[in-house]
């Protein structure tokens, strides 16, 4: 049964928190996705199976949580995060982003001092700028300008709503722009044939960390990195990060 957390900041978290021996691991989800999806499933499973404290969650505006994505932005759900880990969970904290969570778990580690260690799933830090502003055709430029929004064609739905707000706003949290504090084991996963994360922003992610960090790729596998091999090189990287 999904549980609702009512924050400072005004939005309602929907989560499932698992009790169990520290370190909490906590799942953080991609750009549009929310807890419902197969690897924060898996993983609590896999917790539970091993008595270990899990949670996942949505941000505001994804899944069951309140508002609406159109108005969010990675500032908004980052503090998401810090607010569902400072409420819910206590001691030492192992983040596990996939996408665009692996941004968030970078601004969250930033934050929080308890944040131990991190796994990042086909992480993708600063995609708002790199990716979107930097790919947007002049056409696109000239319409964001315009009407403050861009649609996008997604392969996993509906077409995303790219808001002026989300590109400014995500211009304000960019993390690969100067130094990031050494906060514990990092082990990053990247699929060779994922369409929407390119490798090169795996390798400079591993650049950019300080300590021990480690990253690996996994020929044919996708964004999605959910195949059960691609579960269980999860798992192992988790297990890594806990020691």
């Amino acid at each position: 049964m999904t549980d609702f957390l009512d924050t400072a900041h005004g939005r309602r978290i929907a989560y499932h928190r698992t009790e169990g021996k520290g370190p909490w691991v906590v799942f953080l989800g991609g750009f549009k996705s929310d807890m419902g999806g197969t690897k924060a499933v898996h993983l609590e499973a896999w917790a539970k199976a091993r008595g270990r404290a899990f949670l996942r969650f949505d941000y505001s505006g994804h899944g069951e949580s309140s508002g609406t994505f159109e108005e969010g932005g990675i500032g908004d759900w980052s503090q998401d995060a810090a607010d569902a880990i400072g409420a819910l969970t206590d001691g030492p904290v192992v983040l596990v982003g996939s996408s665009m969570g692996g941004w968030v778990s970078l601004l969250v580690a930033r934050q929080l001092t308890r944040v131990v260690g991190m796994v990042g799933i086909a992480a993708a830090p600063d995609f708002t700028e790199d990716s979107m502003w930097a790919g947007f055709s002049p056409e696109q430029h000239a319409e964001m300008e315009r009407t403050g929004r861009v649609a996008l064609p997604s392969e996993y739905g509906e077409p995303y709503i790219i808001t002026k707000r989300l590109i400014e706003d995500g211009r304000n949290h960019l993390v690969l722009r100067e130094p990031m504090r050494d906060f514990g084991p990092v082990r990053l996963l990247q699929g060779t044939e994922d369409a929407d994360v390119d490798r090169s922003v795996a390798l400079r992610l591993l650049d950019h960390l300080q300590g021990d960090v480690r990253l690996t790729l996994v020929k044919g596998a996708d964004h999605r990195f959910s195949s059960p091999e691609c579960l269980a090189l999860i798992e192992s990287a988790i297990d890594q990060v806990l020691g």
